[in-house]
This record gives structure tokens, C-alpha cells and sequence, in this order.
């Protein structure tokens, strides 16, 4: 994964550990200045949900895509993480352009939506049936700042999902997993932005089903008399137990 800082003449931060640390505290992973960090601000880190960032004790609040975190995220590739008047963007190490696509059957096209997670349209999903268009000429627009203008079109080709930007913006690029993009195949949980405006691929039939492992049924309870020991140990036992109540109730008859 990378970090790019926006507008800042600064390298990306590249990392493949499983953890990160970010703050101005000069043995952190990532260092920013004191002016905008804690010692010790953040955490990253990798576990089976995906990345987590966690708000370190004592750091100030942080953003993540504009909303405010007080304890823990979890990020994905394309976020943006600000931190004071530092503004981090996660970006995928590769080219989501170059990756190799998949050609799905019709009847999975079905599941396939835009679930918008921030801006305008934050909280609705749209539906993807043959295709999609968002910006001045679709069905959903996409409002930038500062009079800009940018759309994009969303649609099936051969089987296989593809993204293509119809009018860019030169300020407000469109960005897929936080790298530029202009025409590529989408993968489910892709992320989109433009701006403000965020979208995840949603496409559950696009995912590989997981694998179904039944449980061995748990063994039958055994029954007391199987736990008790050998059958002959049992009748010996048995037997001990008559000869002595006989041997008690004899004395006590004849001492009566």
C-alpha cells in the first residue's frame, strides 16, 4: 500500500509491513511534523477484516474521507485520512488498469450496485442493470467544486464491468483505489472517487463463494455403565456389595 500526500511536494510513503505507525515522535513508521501530529497519533494495521486504523491515547481526532474517527476504521484502498492539515491518500500499489478481468455470466449481473459512502448521495445504492451514468449528462450528478465538471459512465462489455470517464475534470481527477483512472474493469470493492463523491462496488455474485466445511457430529455421550469399567468388573463389584449388606444383616440377627 501507499500514502500520497495531495497537493504536497512529498514522495509517497510506501509500506508492506503489518503494521504502521504514524506521528511526530521520530521512531514512528510514518513522521509528521509536531505542528500536526501527537507523538504517537495512529495505528494501521492488517488483520482478517482488512486494514484497521486505530486513534492512538492522547492523539487529537482524525478524519477519514471528511468524517470524524474517535477510536477506530477500517480503510480501504482510495481513502483519505486527514490528520491536523495533513491529508493522507491511500493508494493500491498497482494499476487497478493493469489487473486481469474476469468475463461473468448475465445472470450475475444482477447483484451489481454503487453503495455511494460519501458525499450527496451518501447512503444510496444504485442499481447496475446493462449501464450507469453519473455527471452533467446521467441520471446522478456529480457536483464539484469551484464550477468543475466530470462524468463517467459505468456499464457491460463482453462480460465484464467497465468504468469510463466521459468528461474529466482537471483539478477533481477521477480515482479508482486513490490511482488516476480513465477506462478500466472494476473489481467488487473497488472504490471510485471524484471529489467528494465516493462509491463502492458492490457485487456479491462477482465474489467466489466461500467454501461450506461441515463439522464432524460430536461424539454420543457415553452411558454410566460404559464409563464404570469392564462388564466383569462391574458384576464383581456388584456381587462384593450383596455379600457384605449379607454379611451386616447376619451379625445383626444374631446379635438380636
Amino acid at each position: 500500500m501507499r500514502i500520497e500526500f495531495p497537493n504536497v511536494a512529498r514522495e509517497d510513503f510506501h509500506w508492506t509491513q503489518a503494521q504502521l505507525t504514524i506521528g511526530s515522535a521520530p521512531d514512528n513508521d510514518l513522521v509528521l511534523a509536531a505542528s500536526q501530529a501527537a507523538a504517537k497519533h495512529l495505528r494501521i494495521q492488517q488483520d482478517r477484516r482488512g486494514l484497521v486504523l486505530q486513534v492512538l491515547p492522547a492523539a487529537s481526532r482524525i478524519h477519514v474521507n471528511a468524517r470524524p474517527v474517535r477510536e477506530r476504521a477500517l480503510l480501504r484502498a482510495g481513502d483519505v485520512i486527514s490528520v491536523g492539515d495533513c491529508r493522507m491518500l491511500l493508494r493500491a500499489d498497482q494499476d487497478p488498469a493493469l489487473r486481469s478481468s474476469s468475463i461473468l455470466p448475465k445472470q450475475i449481473r444482477c447483484t451489481v450496485a454503487l453503495r455511494a459512502v460519501s458525499g450527496p448521495l451518501s447512503g444510496r445504492v444504485l442499481p447496475l442493470e446493462t449501464s450507469l451514468e453519473l455527471g452533467a449528462q446521467g441520471r446522478y450528478p456529480l457536483e464539484l467544486p469551484q464550477g468543475e465538471m466530470a462524468s463517467l459512465r459505468i456499464h457491460w462489455e463482453e462480460g465484464r464491468l467497465l468504468l469510463e470517464v466521459t468528461q474529466d475534470s482537471e483539478r477533481f481527477p477521477l480515482r479508482v483505489n486513490g490511482v488516476i483512472a480513465k477506462s478500466l474493469a472494476l473489481q467488487p470493492d473497488d472504490q471510485i472517487a471524484v471529489a467528494m463523491h465516493r462509491f463502492v462496488v458492490d457485487a456479491p455474485g462477482m465474489e467466489p463463494e466461500p467454501e461450506i466445511v461441515m463439522r464432524e457430529p460430536p461424539p454420543a455421550a457415553k452411558l454410566p455403565e460404559e464409563t464404570a469399567g469392564p462388564t466383569g468388573e462391574v458384576w464383581w463389584l456388584i456381587t462384593t456389595a450383596a455379600l457384605i449388606a449379607l454379611g451386616i444383616a447376619s451379625i445383626l440377627l444374631i446379635h438380636f
